[in-house]
């Protein structure tokens, strides 16, 4: 029993998984709340763009 704990305890497969999700959600927070800044930045260059064409 006590060799079966041992081997349960040194096993680190799960943690990397769990190291690689937290990876990914951090990444995606990120990208989200970058998101909003560049569909302002985008909306204002396009509509500097149709302005230019107007007039």
């Amino acid at each position: 029993m006590k060799v079966l704990l041992a081997k349960f305890w040194a096993d680190d497969k799960g943690a990397t998984a769990i190291e690689y999700a937290l990876i990914a959600t951090l990444m995606s927070v990120g990208l989200i709340a970058s998101m909003g800044n560049i569909r302002d930045s985008l909306s204002g260059f396009f509509e500097d763009a149709a302005n230019s064409f107007d007039g």
